[in-house]
This record gives structure tokens, sequence and C-alpha cells, in this order.
């Protein structure tokens, strides 16, 4: 089986990592991208926070809202940098994600969130934000659940592992039986096991910043990718993106989360084809190991996972295993 370690540990022996949460400490609630003005979100957003004995401070123009968007992006990214600066503040969760983010990263103060390191947590169209904080401010952030997200199953103590421990969170392996879906199959694309260091996150918006100063760096990285709601062509036009960019020289292996609704909707017979096919069609080749399947993402089952820490994919297992400590 073909074996693949990262020795060059350039990231992690650098890595910005935050301060494990403590239960009472106070968390800033940031809402980045689509806005989110119902009553009954915050008191869902308060209510996540009081079981987990966290207090939460929501951002002052939380529910100022601008055409699509929450506030304009100067204002977002301003809530941001200040939680980041305040010190009574000890992490940052974002309250959902969908549109937005992007908007927001010439705002941000690099040097501030460098200085101040901290728990932040988010995924989909926060992958921006991950993406930017990690190259440019080399901090260690979390792909994962939103306060309004669904937290099925064991996914709220897989949360609370990583927010309230120092301890590198382990091996995933998805359930044996899936109550959640009704397809929790994992595909190996290509076999073996690979270490690197951890980033990825939401296909579309890795793409949307390839040619920007936040674009992804994947030399001698272990990617994980998820997306939702795209056809099986756009998933393969993507994956082709990253490949002319050079994205996928270099790097020690990939796993899939599940591709929540990248179905064929109505698309023109000549691209009827699955998503699998697109998948072994673009990585037959690979000579880095290659699974599908790992449930994270837009799933209501979802393992969290760590930018810049060292993870391990054994597709024998079909696991990810996160093998160094994610906060101090």
């Amino acid at each position: 089986m073909l074996f693949s370690q990262s020795n060059e540990n350039t990231l992690s022996s650098k890595l910005n990592k935050p301060n494990k949460l403590r239960k009472g400490d106070t968390v800033g609630i940031v809402s980045p991208a689509t806005a989110v003005s119902s009553p009954d979100d915050i008191d869902k957003a308060k209510e996540l926070l009081d079981y987990l004995e966290l207090k939460g401070e929501f951002s002052k123009d939380f529910e100022i809202q601008e055409g699509y968007k929450t506030k304009p992006s100067s204002l977002r990214a301003a809530s941001i940098n200040s939680f980041f600066e305040n010190k009574d503040i000890k992490g940052i969760i974002s309250i959902r994600g969908g549109y937005g983010s992007m908007g927001i990263l010439p705002y941000l103060d690099y040097d501030l969130i460098k200085k101040n390191p901290k728990i932040f947590v988010g995924y989909s169209d926060i992958t921006a934000m991950h993406l930017a904080f990690n190259k440019l401010s080399l901090l260690s952030t979390l792909h994962g659940p939103m306060v309004l997200s669904s937290f099925s199953g064991n996914t709220i103590e897989y949360y609370k592992t990583a927010l309230f421990t120092n301890k590198p969170l382990g091996k995933y392996v998805n359930p044996s039986m899936d109550v959640f879906r009704s397809d929790n199959r994992e595909f190996v694309i290509k076999e073996g096991i690979a270490e690197g260091e951890l980033t990825g996150g939401n296909l579309s918006l890795i793409c949307s910043l390839i040619g920007t100063k936040y674009e992804i760096e994947t030399k001698g990285r272990l990617l994980f990718i998820e997306d939702v709601g795209e056809e099986p062509y756009r998933i393969d036009r993507m994956l082709t993106q990253l490949n002319l960019a050079g994205k996928f020289k270099d790097i020690k292996g990939i796993v899939f989360g599940k591709c929540s609704e990248c179905n064929n909707k109505s698309a023109n017979p000549v691209w009827d084809y699955t998503l699998m096919e697109v998948l072994f069609e673009q990585f037959k080749n690979s000579d880095v190991p290659v699974m599908y399947g790992l449930l994270f993402g837009h799933t209501s089952f979802q393992f969290p996972i760590p930018y810049g820490v060292i993870g391990k994919i054994n597709t024998e297992e079909k696991s990810l295993e996160i093998m160094e400590s994610f906060c101090k």
C-alpha cells in the first residue's frame, strides 16, 4: 500500500494555535456571510451556547442588512477584528455560512489576528476566512459546525472535544450505520496511507480564491474537500481548475466529504454522469491516496477538522486521523 509522509512541517512547526475554551468563557458570534435576522435563529444560537456553558456576544452590527448580505464588508470585518482584539472574547464562532465572506478578506487585520490567536469556527462560505487566516496569520482554525448547524448524533461530543481540550482529536471513521443519511458509504479512489498538514474546505470557495493572495497552499498538504448542491459537471470543472493551477502537485492525499445533493438536476444528457464517475476519472492516475465519503461539511453529522495540524488518511480503514492538537 502506498505510504506518503510529510517531512516538511513548514506550517505545523510555526502554527499559531489558539487557547482552548473553558466553561463560562465568552465567545464572539459573527455573521460574515448571509444575513441572519430571524429572532428564532438568534434564540437557537443562544440555546447552543447555553448547552456548551459559554457566554455569547453577538457583533453589534449583527442585524444591519445590506441587500443579500448582513452588512457592508468593512463593517463585517471590523466586528471580527474587534473580537480578536478584545481580551475578554476567548473564541469566535460563525452563526452560519451562505455567501459573502470573500468580500471581507481585504479588510481583516491579519497582523492583529496573528498576535491574538483565538479559536475560530465555521465551514462552507467561511472557507474563505479559514484559508486567509491560515496563510496570512498562520492561525489554526476549525472547519466545523456553526451555531445554527444541526449537531446530529455525536457531532456535539466531537465539537466539545475540539473546543475544550488540547488533545489530538483522534481517528474519524464514519458510523457503521448512518441514521442521518440514506447512504454513508465511502469510496476508495486510490489506495494508500498519507500524512500531511491539513487544509481545504468548500471546493467552490477554494476555486474562487485561485489567483488571489489568499489562495490555498497545497504543497506537502493533506487536502479535505467538500461541497453542496453542485452538479457533477461543475465539480469536474472545479477539480480541473485546481489541477491546471498546480494545486494537486506535490500534495500528500485527498479526502472528500459527502457532497450533499451533488447530483444531476436538469443537465444536458451529454453531461449525464455521476459524481463518482467524475472523481474516479479525475484521480484514477493519482500517485497519492484519495478517498470519498467522510462525514464532514454539509452533513447533519459532522466531524470537525482543524487547519494546519498533521492529519493522516488511511484508505484501508477509510479513516482520517487528527494526529496533532488544535488548541494549546
